[in-house]
């Protein structure tokens, strides 16, 4: 155990996952079948939907991260929140009316009444693919904090058995609870995780003995760096925070991210309507600003805290950063209070956890109403291979799926520490960009289901290709490395999403389809 972690904070951080584990058994109690476990009967409040959208996208890559970028550089992450904000409008308007109203338990089912079974379970495949990948790298995330408040210490044992814990905790009660216990905890732990964030911010501003207008002038001049930049005008495809990018490419960025993802839209698909479910999602957006300012400040006065002895003085920490990714964690280890200490690391958990369990959620959903029913209806010659009606399976094969979900994420964790140390890309640039691989190219293919009769089956499958390998070829330890570029990640959106369009209607329609819609 690290010695910094005491008694006292042992105990926050257990009250805290036993009162998420008790609602997790307490809702099950209303669980009765596959549809009611993945999509709460439909009947969820609108406020609580956005708490949960906005826990789930406020992770440990959140909690981590994004402090990181403002202690190493200046405040223009925020600008990708203009187009997040415009890609949430768009959403709740085309895509979740349309979405919502298919009524099937997945959005992926959508594809299916379009263009066939086998371009649903392709979809499916795909999302749990990416899936596995990102939130994989937002678990990694927690579990280096998770590892110093074990020993101190990130090494790979280390990081593995803190990811293995959490992982453990967040399959346990999202197997019993289904998507209502997720979107309940959620609740609980977006209300801890911002208590927590505001708490170290109060008591960081108590530590550092200068005056606001001199921290205000040392981050205004930080060795000739303007940290208090809000804004990038120029226009550099390496840079995913210029104003370019954060009001186009963001917002390509987001309609894929909120609108093609099962991992959002699920709780999105909850609510009592789709008025309900639009409102929820851009609400969720609009509350993310503020929360994300707040740990860009954190960040901001680590710097001066850490960075500017001179205004420090006797308050002067003597501990040194020797890596960016662990400079928040490490200000909570040694210098909060107990206590305090452990709330924060409660809140790390929150942040985790509310990643953890929508992201298993959704993937056992994919697994077993994508996947797994279209197979076992085929095998026992019930329906129609091709045909979009699901039948689902039991609601104990969908407990099966979480538990296989959730063991499968902790794995592809663990492979994420070696991912992002090759790439040498900050947390949240890689966080954020490797959810490119899956989103890329399904936000092309939705776009034409949507908007267009054009595609077929076959022309889904070579758009999903496509688009995965050309994700691959650009990230940073791929081509950029030969041939000496970096490309943003943003704009891989820009790029890729098109062209998977553009394959996907070049597609004839179905002949039967277009005689027989579904």
């Amino acid at each position: 155990m690290s010695p910094q972690f005491s008694a006292l904070d042992w105990s926050v951080v257990v009250v805290y996952m036993s009162v998420v584990l008790v609602m997790g058994a307490w809702i099950s109690r209303r669980q009765s079948d596959t549809r009611y476990f993945f999509q709460g009967g439909r009947s969820v409040p609108a406020w609580a939907v956005a708490c949960s959208v906005l826990a789930t996208a406020t992770s440990a890559a959140t909690f981590i991260g994004v402090p990181q970028i403002a202690f190493e550089g200046d405040l223009t992450y925020l600008i990708t929140y203009l187009g997040s904000i415009i890609g949430a409008f768009i959403i709740a308007l085309l895509f979740v009316p349309a979405l919502y109203n298919a009524g099937t338990i997945t959005i992926y089912g959508y594809l299916g009444q379009r263009y066939g079974t086998g371009a649903k379970s392709a979809a499916s495949v795909m999302f749990l693919l990416g899936r596995l990948l990102s939130s994989g790298a937002r678990l990694y995330m927690a579990g280096i904090a998770f590892a110093m408040m074990l020993s101190g210490n990130t090494t790979a044992g280390e990081l593995v058995f803190a990811v293995v814990i959490m992982g453990i905790v967040g399959t346990i009660y999202t197997v019993f609870g289904g998507i209502r216990a997720v979107i309940w905890t959620d609740v609980l732990q977006i209300i801890i995780f911002i208590s927590a964030a505001l708490m170290a911010l109060g008591y960081l501003w108590y530590l550092i003995p200068a005056s606001g207008e001199e921290i205000y002038g040392a981050l205004g001049d930080a060795n000739g760096i303007n940290k208090l930049r809000a804004v990038d005008y120029g226009f550099n495809v390496s840079s995913p925070f210029t104003l370019w990018s954060g009001v186009f490419a963001m917002t390509i960025v987001c309609v894929s991210t909120h609108g093609v993802d099962q991992d959002m839209l699920q709780r999105v698909m909850t609510a009592k309507s789709p008025l309900h479910g639009g409102f929820a999602l851009v609400s969720s957006i609009l509350a993310a600003v503020p929360l994300v300012f707040l740990f860009l400040v954190i960040g901001l006065l680590l710097f001066i805290y850490y960075q500017r002895p001179d205004l420090m003085g006797a308050a002067a920490p003597l501990d040194v950063i020797e890596d960016t990714r662990k400079v928040f964690p490490q200000f909570v280890l040694h210098h909060l209070p107990s206590g305090l200490r452990g709330l924060l690391m409660a809140g790390l958990f929150a942040a985790a956890m509310s990643t953890f369990d929508s992201a298993i959620t959704a993937m056992a959903s994919c697994l077993i109403a994508d996947i797994y029913a279209p197979w076992r209806a085929w095998r026992n010659s019930r329906i129609p291979k091709e045909s979009g009606d699901e039948v689902l399976p039991e609601l104990r094969h969908s407990r099966m799926a979480v538990g296989l979900m959730g063991l499968l994420l902790t794995g592809f964790a663990v492979g994420a520490i070696y991912m992002q140390e090759r790439g040498g890309q900050t947390l949240i640039d890689f966080a954020l960009g490797i959810m490119a691989f899956a989103l890329a190219p399904l936000l092309g293919v939705f776009c034409a289901a949507l908007f267009t009769r054009r595609g077929n089956v076959i022309s889904v499958y070579v758009s999903l290709g496509f688009g995965a390998l050309a994700v691959l070829m650009l990230q940073p330890y791929m081509l950029p490395e030969i041939m000496g570029f970096r490309l943003g990640w943003t704009w891989v959106w820009v790029f890729v999403s098109p062209i998977c369009f553009i394959l996907c209607i070049l597609g004839k329609p179905d002949a039967f389809r277009e005689r027989n819609p579904q």
